[in-house]
């Protein structure tokens, strides 16, 4: 196959992508825990043999963003001396991952003997150790404290019962390791024969840049800037700055965050890869939908992240809101921006966070992980969805009757937060309220953000309402306490958590 038509190439484009669909269905079905099978917190994508993006599943934005970055490590860890059906594993924030409990598997695609290409896969595992359950500890100030860190190795049985053992879950972690390493194997013999028909890859990518720089040609010249605020860096943690100048020259487009804060000690901290995720996803969302996912698309932008700061983390420091928080606030610093460039194309504020909710049992066993959502922002011609997952998230909620099957909780309430929609011409959509009852002692850790901050408003709308967190000691409601926006507590059987997610902010007068 040399040279395609149009039509050839998306017969092309489409033949992939259903590749990297298929090894999601694959992960889901096969793993464990209902944080992959339910809430799908996975991602998959093809890769060319120098590791270049070449599709990728609808899945969820922050993980396929940073994939490549796992990808190069990978490559640059062992070159093209993977044999077949050899695998690589890695969740190393700074060698490409986002935050410990993103576990990606890397897998080689021989065709005729050579190296060809490369499948991988990421999934989010709800504990790989550290100092709380669900690896995500509100108070940690160093990555150590977080969990167990693999640079790129070879996925051997040793590493499987390494990565088990220093888990709360160990069978639920094998499970979904088993999963991840089933889904590349599919993708694998899936790319591979597609390869051998000599299928002009390469042309996928020249495509998607040529799309990409003609949408960035049709931008105005310039510069526009933007600046938000992190509510806190952690329990007690003082808020931190983020800055972006957005400047389009022709057909390149840069994303300068000089004069953002520097890293803080508590765990509020974005490692290079998460912040490339978040501009991918903004630029992205403000062009056509049409262009290919691809690293081809992804040429035109350049990112200028110092080092040290918290959109560019070096180590030891933690990072795990990092990748959930700080994600969420680059995304929306850059639409902000990008509001003022293609203001017909990006609507108000959403809610601005993930609502991490992460509870262990005091007597271990098990670990239960949910983002939850909110509000979407209002948009020009139409207003914002109602709880639903924005931003860098694209996982679903976990469905109650799975939710108490599976863990000693119940849900007892679950609706739209009425009121917290930022009003205008399009308002913003509302926000979540749920109160979960624990059913023994547990310790709950809270990654929040939107909680003093509220999503903004756009041409004249107003704010979404800021999100909440409650104590109900009891379930009693006259002796609620307010929680902070990011928490380690210990929590008693009979007592409620409740959570009112942000709604999002109102576009147009």
């Amino acid at each position: 196959m040399t040279g395609l038509d149009p039509a050839g190439l998306q017969v092309l484009v489409h033949r992939l992508s259903a590749v990297a669909d298929e090894m999601g269905a694959v992960l889901r079905r096969a793993a464990f825990s209902p944080n992959i099978k339910e809430r799908a917190d996975c991602s998959a994508a093809l890769f060319t043999r120098d590791g270049e993006l070449l599709v990728q599943a609808e899945h969820i934005p922050v993980h396929l963003g940073s994939m490549p970055a796992s990808v190069q490590a990978a490559i640059d860890a062992f070159g093209d001396g993977v044999a077949p059906g050899d695998q690589i594993v890695l969740n190393d924030p700074f060698a490409g991952g986002t935050h410990l409990n993103d576990v990606t598997l890397v897998a080689p695609v021989h065709v005729r003997g050579e190296l060809a290409g490369w499948v991988a896969n990421r999934a989010h595992h709800a504990d790989v150790g550290g100092a709380a359950p669900g690896s995500i500890p509100a108070d940690a100030t160093e990555i150590q404290q977080e969990g167990l860190r693999l640079p790129p190795v070879v996925f051997t049985p040793a590493i499987r019962t390494i990565l088990c053992a220093n888990s709360r879950t160990p069978d639920e972690r094998a499970g979904d390791l088993d999963a991840q390493a089933g889904a590349n194997l599919v993708g694998a013999r899936r790319f591979a024969a597609i390869l051998e028909r000599d299928a002009p890859c390469d042309e996928i990518l020249d495509y998607a840049e040529r799309r990409m720089r003609a949408a960035v040609r049709a931008m105005p010249d310039g510069t526009w800037r933007a600046v938000d605020t992190i509510d806190s860096t952690g329990p007690g943690g003082a808020p931190a700055t983020v800055a972006v100048a957005v400047t389009v020259d022709g057909e390149s487009i840069t994303f300068d965050f000089t004069g953002t804060d520097r890293q803080r000690p508590g765990n509020v901290n974005a490692v290079r890869a998460v912040t490339h995720s978040a501009v991918a996803f903004a630029l992205r969302s403000v062009t056509d939908p049409s262009i290919p996912a691809s690293g081809g698309a992804l040429r035109p932008m350049r990112v200028v992240a110092p080092d040290g700061t918290i959109v560019a983390a070096m180590p030891p420091v933690a990072v795990g809101a990092g990748n959930v928080e700080v994600s969420q606030r680059v995304a929306d610093l850059c639409l902000r921006a990008l509001a003022e460039v293609v203001p017909d194309r990006v609507g108000a504020g959403s809610q601005g966070t993930m609502n991490n909710i992460v509870i262990g049992g005091a007597s271990g066993g098990w670990v239960y992980y949910e983002t939850v959502g909110g509000g979407q922002g209002g948009r020009p011609g139409r207003a914002g969805m109602s709880g639903v997952h924005t931003g860098l998230t694209n996982t679903k909620n976990t469905p109650i009757e799975a939710l108490e099957r599976a863990y000693p909780l119940r849900v007892l309430r679950y609706r739209l937060r009425e009121g917290s929609g930022g009003a205008g011409l399009a308002p913003g959509g509302e926000g979540i309220e749920r109160d979960l009852l624990m059913l023994e002692d547990v310790t709950v850790s809270l990654i929040t953000e939107r909680r003093a901050s509220r999503p903004w408003g756009l041409a004249g709308g107003e704010p979404g309402a800021p999100g909440e967190n409650w104590l109900l000691p009891g379930g009693d409601e006259a002796r609620a306490e307010r929680l902070p926006d990011k928490c380690t507590i210990r929590m008693h059987a009979g007592d409620v958590l409740r959570v009112r997610t942000p709604g999002g902010g109102g576009w147009g007068r």
